[in-house]
């Protein structure tokens, strides 16, 4: 299932717990299709906390708590990382990660947690939300076969990688554009895994966020900025993305397109095309709601309907809107760029 998707089922499921509807979930997916992200993304969302628990790194009693003897009997010492009302707040998520990681007498401990949101004497407060993720067995991480009793206790979905969904996300997070340009020229390397190979560095939606980093960290060295990008995304995307970018040079003039030259030229080779795209999609990012929007957004349009190939222009305006909003169809412009497409479907995400 893609991320949007996903995204609005664990915003539903999170909205569902104080009315007693909620049903535990959990994620599946190989490493680095953004599972963790998801949940932090729903958190911040409703600016409530996460409590991250990796029980591939604990033992039974860490969950249960310690026994300690009260007035002849025996009690348990609720241990201080599980949700609590008073230190935690009224509403959040607990979040099992790596729960396919955990030994099987761990996860074990876990069932009534999950199910029954007890655990012994402690209750899970009831505006928490229970999420978990894990690996596949085939993803070469450390993994268990998750038991019957405990894969019965959550719904489950796999998380698919999604390219629009990757780009809405980089634009509203600052991905620097030159890496979104090259993965919509190179889709099939958003995320490229072969667990019979077992790679240390590949090309993932979480590592090409790591490309960003390294190319504001060495993009005044092209040495170091390759080598960087290279032990991020792996020696080939690496190359890939290098060669890319030293040849934006010949972009056309990005600051004459916004400002309405009708004389820039669209260039002819495709690469450049999704770099175009890519920048004019930033620029109108930076341009939301100031006084020169629909100026900059017509602008953008009148150039989006020269594109040789009507699907080029199709994809641009689509990341806009996504990365704009609704203010976009004001734009007088727009009505005449889409009656010039109206033979080209465009999908709203």
């Amino acid at each position: 299932m893609r991320p949007a998707h996903i995204l609005a089922i664990l915003d539903r499921e999170f909205n569902s717990a104080t009315s007693g509807h909620h049903t535990p979930v959990m994620l599946w997916g190989p490493p680095g299709v953004g599972k963790s992200q998801m949940v932090a993304q729903v958190a911040h969302k409703h600016k409530v906390p996460v409590i991250d628990i990796r029980l591939s790194q604990m033992e039974p009693t860490d969950l249960r708590g310690i026994p300690f003897r009260h007035e002849g009997q025996v009690e348990w010492a609720v241990p201080a990382l599980l949700p609590n009302s008073e230190r935690h707040g009224n509403s959040g998520i607990l979040f099992l990660d790596e729960i396919t990681s955990a030994a099987p007498t761990v996860s074990a401990a876990a069932y009534q947690l999950i199910l029954d949101r007890r655990l012994g004497e402690y209750t899970v407060p009831k505006g928490w939300a229970i999420f978990a993720a894990g690996n596949r067995q085939g993803d070469r991480g450390v993994t268990f076969a998750m038991p019957a009793p405990l894969a019965n206790r959550f719904s489950h979905f796999e998380v698919e990688v999604h390219l629009d969904d990757w780009v809405a996300w980089a634009y509203a997070n600052n991905i620097d554009e030159r890496v979104i340009a090259f993965l919509r020229f190179r889709p099939e390397l958003l995320f490229d895994f072969d667990p019979a190979h077992n790679p240390v560095a590949f090309p993932s939606p979480r590592s090409w966020e790591f490309a960003h980093r390294a190319l504001q960290k060495f993009g005044d060295n092209p040495d170091l900025l390759l080598n960087g990008m290279q032990a991020c995304i792996g020696p080939a995307a690496g190359i890939e993305l290098k060669a890319f970018i030293d040849n934006l040079d010949n972009l056309p003039d990005i600051d004459a397109i916004v400002e309405g030259n009708a004389d820039v030229p669209v260039p002819r080779e495709t690469d450049l095309q999704y770099a175009v795209a890519s920048a004019l999609v930033g620029r109108a990012i930076r341009v939301r709601n100031s006084q020169t929007e629909q100026a900059v957004f017509g602008h953008i349009l009148d150039y989006a309907g020269r594109f040789p190939q009507k699907e080029m222009g199709v994809m641009l305006v689509s990341d806009m809107h996504r990365a704009v909003g609704q203010r976009l169809f004001e734009t007088p412009q727009f009505s005449n760029w889409a009656k010039s497409i109206a033979d080209v479907m465009l999908f709203e995400a």
